[in-house]
């Protein structure tokens, strides 16, 4: 079992992929058969497994979940720390906030086209935790 963090400086809202981090972690533990488990700790962000191969599918899916979940919505009452703050809980918890990704032969059984993303909900994001959990 090995568990590490990745900690990244997130620059503004969107999608930021992770996938070379998290393989890096797998591989410096020698584990050939197991689950890495990601867990990002906070509520205003969330993990996804994307496709990494045209950046149009990244935009699109940034303008399909703005377009779902507006800013400015007279329903919000959580509104003291801006008004992308409870857009991005709700982003939040319509996505995910852990992932499990099995471990064949010491790599991530990813698909072809498959990347790790941190997405990012708030517009200036800042530095995020990652927990990576490796059995």
């Amino acid at each position: 079992m090995s568990i590490k963090n990745i900690n990244i400086n997130i620059p503004h809202q969107g999608l930021f992929e992770l996938t070379q981090e998290v393989a890096t972690a797998v591989h410096e533990t020698s584990v050939q058969e197991g689950l890495c488990t990601l867990f990002i700790q906070h509520t205003s962000a969330s993990l996804v497994i994307q496709e990494n191969a045209d950046p149009s599918a990244k935009r699109d899916l940034e303008k399909w979940l703005n377009r779902l979940v507006p800013e400015k919505d007279s329903l919000y009452t959580h509104t003291l720390e801006g008004a992308d703050d409870m857009p991005a809980h709700i982003k939040s918890a319509i996505t995910a906030t852990s992932l499990s990704i099995p471990i064949v032969n010491g790599r991530l059984t990813l698909g072809s086209w498959q990347g790790i993303y941190l997405w990012e909900h708030r517009h200036h994001g800042g530095r995020r935790k990652v927990i990576v959990h490796i059995n």
